[in-house]
């Protein structure tokens, strides 16, 4: 019986061949999205997702606007600390709610099949959900899961439990890729959060990883002038109890 390996895996391991034959060192960075499509003559989508996989293996590391680079794989103590922002508000001092605006199922375009290691067409889980401190929107959080690591998804009642909350009981992540772009809000954008049209905001794109499957696709979308994205790390060799840690940082 003949195994057909994917073209994604086969540019990963193609990728990975290079890595430990020493070809390509740590911080050495690897040819373009586009260099690899001519060379390997596959599609966009294909590199994108190997790429995209090995950096959330910790294969490769993408720096915004540079390129993607080979990231150095030696063990070490270190943490990715996604919090939950219904904690974030509580901790400091102020009322949380939420307004769910949608939760239903449909069916998975080209980009989120490819997202989440599914075929174009196939049924997904999506939920939109305005994140609320005192009263006021502070996030836009619109969430696309893979049915098979959460099937009972929509059962959940996200104006008293987050998906943040539902999720890291039932699927928690063993990996994570964030992406942060800063953007000007479409009208729907700016009438869920309340604000202007010149106010910026800050967009941090999520996938997840659970059990060997990709998970889940977020778009989190946050007023630049109520919300900070922060992150605290050190330089070198981190402890064993000095992790490195991503947070966010509400503005009040």
């Amino acid at each position: 019986m003949t195994i057909r390996i994917p073209h994604y895996q086969r540019i990963k391991n193609t990728i990975r061949g290079r890595i430990d034959r020493g070809d390509w060192p740590v911080d050495h960075r690897i040819p373009s999205e586009h260099e690899l499509m001519r060379a390997l003559g596959v599609s966009r989508m294909t590199v994108n997702r190997a790429l995209r996989e090995l950096t959330g293996e910790g294969v490769l590391r993408r720096v915004q606007g540079l390129g993607t680079f080979v990231a150095d794989s030696r063990p070490q103590a270190a943490l990715l600390e996604i919090r939950n922002i219904a904690d974030e508000i509580r901790g400091r001092g102020r009322d949380y709610s939420a307004r769910l605006i949608m939760s239903a199922s449909e069916t998975a375009s080209a980009e989120i099949a490819a997202d989440l290691d599914l075929t174009e067409g196939d049924v997904v889980y999506r939920t939109l959900v305005v994140h609320c401190a005192d009263g006021t929107p502070v996030q836009i959080e619109d969430r696309v899961v893979n049915p098979a690591i959460a099937p009972d998804y929509l059962g959940c009642d996200f104006t008293v439990t987050t998906p943040h909350e539902y999720l890291m009981r039932v699927a928690p992540p063993v990996a994570v890729e964030h992406v942060v772009d800063a953007v000007l809000p479409d009208a729907e954008t700016r009438d869920l959060l309340g604000i202007g049209a010149a106010e910026p905001c800050l967009l941090l794109h999520r996938w997840t990883w659970c059990e060997g499957q990709a998970a889940t696709r977020t778009w989190l979308t946050h007023p630049a002038s109520r919300y900070r994205l922060g992150a605290t790390f050190r330089l070198g060799p981190p402890a064993a109890d000095e992790a490195s840690a991503t947070r966010h940082v509400g503005r009040d």
